[in-house]
């Protein structure tokens, strides 16, 4: 089945939305219990870490963490934005630079100025979309970024949406009360479907199109550890407490050139399957042998299959032993986790 298919549905009564793109799952949102990334609280400082330069903070969902603090004196009041999520026994990892996301806009309180996606670049819309920011956020001090999708939109829809951010923006800013509270929840899987996934494709909203579709089948693949290559092999995707490991394998491949197919397999395989799998944090590749001389080759291709994701991920490099590591943001929760 070519094309893309977003799905709307529930998984074990929790809300739900997957990517399919060409018959295959692509990408999968399912909510969660803890705090969804984007939440917006008026928090109140709690303690210091010494020596780290944090704060740890108190919100209605629980202590927070506020990293590379100045200035601030326990029972201060201040707004935070959750960034993603805590792992097992830690705080909720917070920022105060808050950002208000839709599909055609971000407003940015913190950082003045219109802004239109790079990504635009027919001059004679570029011009009409700057018309459209001026208009709307006219009389207010805050920034704004177009978004690239607005390429496709008509100006009523990108108008309406910019407005909505900005008055809600208005009104969380605007609030001078002290007390504890979350302002802004953050999106759920479906909010989120529309906001991020923004490239044509048919939308299935009726019950059961989970399994009409073929994502059920596609999970229960994504829970085990094997993501296999055909005839050049696989690699096993495993997390532990400290790290992700990634292990990757020529299978009965025994050519020359066994090494550097996987591992170039791998590299353009790995974004979906970390995201399907909602795998995140240290992640550390044991790749098949290859010669050296080939190791620029590999970085090229895995540059250039996170450059498509998402998802916030440092490419951090090669360690003495050859394996190759990766960083990558919290902001989903393990398949295992919300399947189970």
């Amino acid at each position: 089945m070519k094309g893309r298919t977003i799905i709307l549905d529930h998984i074990n009564e929790r809300e739900a939305a997957a990517l399919m793109v060409d018959g295959k799952l692509s990408d999968i949102l399912v909510a969660g219990d803890a705090p969804a990334p984007g939440t917006i609280y008026r928090a109140i400082a709690d303690r210091p870490v010494k020596g780290q330069g944090g704060m740890f903070l108190k919100t209605p969902d629980g202590s927070a963490f506020l990293r590379q603090v100045k200035g601030l004196s326990p029972g201060q009041p201040l707004l935070v934005q959750v960034t993603g999520y805590a792992e097992e026994g830690k705080a909720i990892p917070v920022t105060q630079k808050v950002l208000f996301k839709s599909r055609y806009a971000i407003v940015t309180p913190d950082a003045p100025g219109l802004n239109i996606s790079r990504s635009i670049r027919d001059d004679d819309m570029r011009d009409e979309l700057m018309v459209i920011a001026k208009e709307v956020m006219d009389g207010r001090e805050m920034g704004l970024i177009i978004r690239s999708c607005c390429a496709e939109a008509s100006p009523e829809d990108i108008a309406d949406d910019v407005e909505e951010m900005a008055q809600l923006a208005d009104n969380v800013i605007n609030d001078d009360s002290d007390e504890m509270a979350m302002l802004v929840a953050g999106d759920g899987p479906h909010v989120l479907a529309w906001r991020d996934w923004t490239e044509a494709a048919e939308v299935v909203t009726q019950t059961g199109g989970f399994e009409d579709h073929g994502v059920l089948d596609a999970l229960e693949a994504a829970e085990g550890a094997f993501e296999s290559f055909g005839a050049s092999g696989g690699m096993y995707i495993e997390p532990t407490r400290a790290l992700i490991a990634v292990d990757v394998n020529t299978g009965n491949d025994a050519s020359l050139a066994a090494g550097i197919k996987a591992n170039m397999l791998c590299a353009r395989r790995l974004p979906q399957a970390l995201r399907v799998r909602g795998l995140a944090g240290q992640i550390t590749l044991d790749l098949a042998p290859m010669p050296k001389k080939d190791r620029r080759a590999f970085e090229v291709a895995l540059r250039a299959a996170f450059r498509t994701d998402e998802i916030e991920t440092a490419l951090v490099g090669w360690t003495p032993l050859g394996h190759y590591e990766l960083q990558r943001k919290r902001v989903r929760l393990p398949l295992s986790e919300v399947l189970g």
